[in-house]
């Protein structure tokens, strides 16, 4: 596949962490867990950084759902109940994504939200779209596929993975499609990594600290309610959201420090090789589990 070359001047240009309101879209597989609705959430709740202008539902598969197909779907149906409870329509709004996993890593899945990214991306605006994804990067990778220039009018941020010195790369979104893995590392599009281990996995919470924190709106109780129902013994145990470190990097790209390092390839061990004559992407680091918590919670209403 021949993608459009970036000049690395002009790609560090875009890599610069964010400053004001940007355009974004959300790729999420929104009933995997419990995470991606608290990301979801708090993209919505945060105007003064991100114009969300579009969320699609990505494929997954586990314990919970049959094959990729079954969970998009419940994904879409997940991001309607959000929807429904912060009191946005999801005409126009919220779409289906790709229905199974890239079958090669030159072979697309086409789909109403890979249709839908195409559109935006090639559609006139100042700046770039962003484009978050926090589960399988499926949708994302088969829009670049159908149309390669999009590379040039966005900038990718994707949760998946592990840090680049990590042993393994090995993580559930990088090992679902491990195709469209190596098609967002290798086509040279503006690209933000946030990895789990020791980066994302920081933003731990207890229910005891959302029922002390967070309002009694539709939309808490519903988060309550999820968070409730995942953990049978919530004694001394705390859940990891991870992805709200990708909307935090947006918010406030201080609390999720990154730096710029060489795209490493993706081998089929599943692990990271490093070649410094690849372009450059940028990579976090960190999390400041506290302050981004603050600013998710605040966001959400006080409790009373």
């Amino acid at each position: 596949m021949d993608y459009p070359r970036i000049d690395e001047s002009e790609r560090i240009r875009r890599l610069t962490p964010p400053s004001g309101v940007v355009d974004m879209v959300l790729d999420t597989d929104t009933a995997n867990e419990i995470d991606d609705q608290f990301a979801l959430a708090y993209a919505m709740l945060s105007p003064e950084s991100a114009r969300v202008e579009a969320i699609h539902a990505a494929p997954f598969s586990s314990g919970r759902t049959p094959d990729p197909a079954d969970g998009m779907q419940r994904s879409y149906d997940e991001i309607l109940r959000l929807l429904d409870r912060l009191d946005h329509p999801h005409e126009g709004f919220a779409f289906k994504g790709s229905a199974s996993y890239l079958p090669a890593a030159d072979e697309p899945v086409d789909s109403p939200a890979v249709r839908d990214l195409i559109a935006r991306a090639l559609a006139d605006r100042d700046g770039d779209l962003y484009v978050l994804a926090i589960g399988a990067i499926t949708n994302v990778a088969s829009a670049i596929l159908m149309q390669p220039e999009i590379i040039e009018r966005v900038v990718l941020v994707w949760l998946g993975g592990q840090p680049h010195q990590w042993p393994t790369a090995a993580e559930y979104n990088l090992r679902q499609d491990l195709h469209a893995a190596r098609v967002v590392f290798d086509c040279g599009v503006p690209l933000v990594h946030v990895p789990c281990k020791n980066v994302s996995e920081h933003l731990r919470t207890t229910l005891a600290e959302l029922e002390a924190c967070i309002g009694g709106s539709r939309l808490c109780e519903y988060l309550l309610k999820i968070f409730r129902e995942h953990h049978d013994d919530h004694f001394a145990w705390a859940k990891v959201l991870w992805d709200v470190s990708s909307v935090a990097w947006l918010v406030n790209p201080a609390w999720v420090p990154t730096v710029l390092t060489h795209s490493p390839i993706l081998t089929d061990q599943v692990t990271w090789s490093e070649d410094r004559s690849r372009h450059l992407i940028r990579v976090a680091t960190d999390c400041n589990r506290n302050a981004i918590f603050a600013d998710l919670f605040r966001k959400l209403g006080a409790p009373g």
